[in-house]
C-alpha cells in the first residue's frame, strides 16, 4: 500500500509539473510593503520570525497560508493600516522566517505568533488567518481565548473536526503529497513550476495574482528549506487533529467571522466553525475560489473592515 501511495504521488507530481524548468534565482529581492510599513524579525519561541508592521490603532494580526507569505495581504495593508496597527508575519518554515526540523503542529506555530505579539507589547489582538493560517489562528484563539478580541477564519477547515474534515481531505490529494516526507526535496528547485501549476487547482478567477505577487511568492518558497518547511505544515495534520478534538471541548466565545470563497469553502465553513465557536457570523466572497484576497480584493477588504470595526 505504501509503494502504491508513493507511485500515485509521483504520478500526480509529474502531471502537476509538466516540463521541468531551471531553478529560480535566489537573487530576486524580497518585496516591500507600503511606505508606512517596515520589515522586522523577532526571536520568539526559539525561532526567528520575520514580519511586517505598520499603521495605527489596535493590533490586527494577519496570518498567511500555503503557497503565499505575508505579501498575500499587501493589497489590503494601505486601507487596514488606517484603522489598525497591522502585523503580518511569515510562518515558521517559509521565506525569511526560520525553518526548524520540528514544531509545525498548529499549537506550536500559534505560540510563535503569541510570543511575537507579547514581544511587541500587545496583550489583546484582532486576528485573521487564511488557509494554514486559519488553522494557526484557531489554535491561537483556543489557547489564549482572553487575548483575542475578534477572530476571522478564511477559506480552509480545521484538521480533525468532523464530518467536514474527512470529506474535504479525502478529495484534496495535495494534503497527502505535501505531508509526505520526501515531497519538499522533490519540489525544491522547481518552485515556479510547482506553484504556478498548483495555484489554479483551487482557484476560480483566472490570473488573479499580479506579476509582483507571483514573483514574491515564488521567491519566498525558493529560499532554502522553504518547500520542506511549508510541507511540514501538512505533515502535522494528524497531531493537529488530535489537538483540535481537545481544544474544541471549550468553545470559543469571542465573535468569529467565517469568510469562504463562493467556489471553495463558502459551502461548509460557517457550519464547520459553529462546532468550535458560539458566536459565528458569515461573509462569503462571490466569484472567488480559495485565493480570496487576490480573486476578489474589494469584497474581502469590506468584509474584514465591517467585522473588525463593528463595536459589537
Amino acid at each position: 500500500m505504501k509503494k502504491l501511495i508513493k507511485k500515485v504521488a509521483l504520478f500526480s507530481l509529474a502531471i502537476l509539473f509538466g516540463v521541468s524548468a531551471e531553478a529560480q534565482s535566489q537573487n530576486v529581492k524580497a518585496a516591500n510593503p507600503p511606505a508606512n510599513f517596515k520589515h522586522a524579525t523577532a526571536n520568539v519561541n526559539g525561532v526567528n520570525i520575520h514580519y511586517v508592521i505598520g499603521g495605527k490603532g489596535e493590533p490586527l494580526v494577519l496570518v498567511h497560508g500555503f503557497g503565499q507569505n505575508w505579501y498575500m495581504w499587501n493589497r489590503l495593508l494601505p486601507e487596514l493600516s488606517k484603522h489598525f496597527t497591522v502585523i503580518a508575519p511569515d510562518l515558521r518554515g517559509v521565506g525569511e522566517s526560520d525553518k526548524p526540523a520540528d514544531g509545525y503542529d498548529k499549537k506550536t506555530m500559534a505560540s510563535d505568533i503569541h510570543e511575537l505579539v507579547k514581544k511587541l507589547g500587545y496583550e489583546k489582538i484582532n486576528l485573521a488567518g487564511h488557509d494554514i493560517g486559519l488553522m494557526v489562528v484557531y489554535a491561537y484563539a483556543a489557547q489564549y481565548p482572553n487575548e483575542v478580541k475578534k477572530l476571522a477564519l478564511m477559506d480552509a477547515l480545521l484538521p480533525g473536526i468532523e464530518p467536514v474534515w474527512s470529506q474535504v481531505s479525502a478529495s484534496a490529494w495535495w494534503f497527502g503529497f505535501f505531508g509526505w516526507s520526501a515531497s519538499g526535496d522533490i519540489v525544491a528547485g522547481k518552485e515556479k513550476e510547482f506553484l504556478t501549476n498548483f495555484w489554479p487547482v483551487v482557484a476560480f478567477a483566472k490570473d488573479s495574482f499580479t506579476k509582483e505577487e507571483t514573483t514574491e511568492f515564488i521567491r519566498a518558497y525558493s529560499v532554502k528549506g522553504s518547500t520542506t518547511g511549508s510541507f511540514h505544515w501538512f505533515g502535522a495534520f494528524k497531531q493537529d487533529g488530535k489537538d483540535n478534538v481537545e481544544l474544541m471541548k471549550q468553545k470559543l466565545t469571542m465573535p468569529v467571522l467565517t469568510m469562504g470563497g463562493q467556489y471553495f469553502a463558502a459551502a461548509f465553513l460557517k457550519d464547520h466553525t459553529k462546532l468550535v465557536a458560539n458566536d459565528v457570523s458569515e461573509t462569503n466572497i462571490p466569484n472567488s475560489g480559495h485565493w480570496l484576497v487576490q480573486e476578489n480584493t474589494a469584497a474581502v477588504q469590506k468584509g474584514l473592515l465591517d467585522f473588525f470595526l463593528d463595536k459589537k
